[in-house]
């Protein structure tokens, strides 16, 4: 498959679950992938499993400080000239109840999951053009509310809103954004949280009664990144095994 081929991508929390699987999806179809994580550790391991690390280049920092974005920007206008996805992948979550939400925990998720997407994108802008394609990270989460999870939960609602309003302000760009809104998936930190009942509950949620693999996510990701989701903006697409559709 070369749907990518040619193309330059972004993606944010690229080292590890999700954002590792669809860096070796990109990789697999031909793109060529800067994948961003905050430890240096976790992206040289990461490179190690692309099946062409040729085509990746792994850039340390955080999508919350603006001056590792403008950071990896540089980079990649110096060394490709342009760019064709971003794909907007890190976020932060836990559980926290309502009575214990503190000042720091809302500016710890919030600075994360809405303002790094929106610094994320923004400063992406100047690199991208005709067909390029935006892929913002949501959540089931963000339909349907979890039990602890009042930030995350309203974090990602906030990405659903930020595609449909970008999708108004690129108009006549033709830069596409849209939603890629995962449930429960089997990532490394998931299962090593979660433990093997675990992962069986929550794989019962769902009408599928599994978790995702995050290369399930990942073959999305590339479906959104690519021409065969030309006609695409302002959408949001659930791969959450129907978890927020009935």
């Amino acid at each position: 498959m070369t749907r990518l081929e040619g193309k330059t991508a972004v993606i944010t929390g690229g080292a590890t679950g999700i954002g590792l699987a669809a860096a070796q999806r990109f990789v697999q179809e031909g793109g060529f992938v800067y994948i961003f994580g905050r430890r240096q550790d976790a992206l040289d391991a990461a490179l190690k499993t692309l099946d062409n690390p040729s085509q990746a280049r792994a850039i340390q920092g955080s999508i919350a400080n603006l001056d590792d974005l403008d950071r990896l920007y540089a980079a990649v206008k110096a060394e490709r000239g342009h760019l064709d996805i971003v794909f907007a992948n890190a976020g932060n979550g836990n559980q926290v109840k309502l009575d214990d939400i503190t000042v720091e925990h809302c500016d710890d998720i919030l600075n994360t999951n809405v303002k790094g997407t929106i610094f994320t994108v923004q400063k992406a802008l100047p690199l991208m053009g005709k067909g390029g394609s935006i892929i913002l990270t949501g959540s089931s989460a963000g339909t349907t509310g979890a039990p602890a999870f009042t930030l995350y939960a309203a974090s990602k609602a906030a990405v659903r809103n930020l595609a449909r309003t970008w999708a108004e302000d690129l108009k006549g760009t033709g830069i596409r954004v849209n939603v890629l809104a995962p449930g429960p998936t089997a990532t490394e930190l998931a299962v090593a949280a979660l433990g093997e009942e675990g992962v069986k509950a929550f794989g019962a949620m769902n009408p599928l009664q599994r978790m995702a693999d995050p290369s399930e996510i990942g073959a999305v990701a590339a479906f959104l990144a690519s021409d065969d989701s030309s006609f695409m903006t302002a959408s949001e697409v659930a791969v959450d095994g129907g978890l927020a559709q009935i």
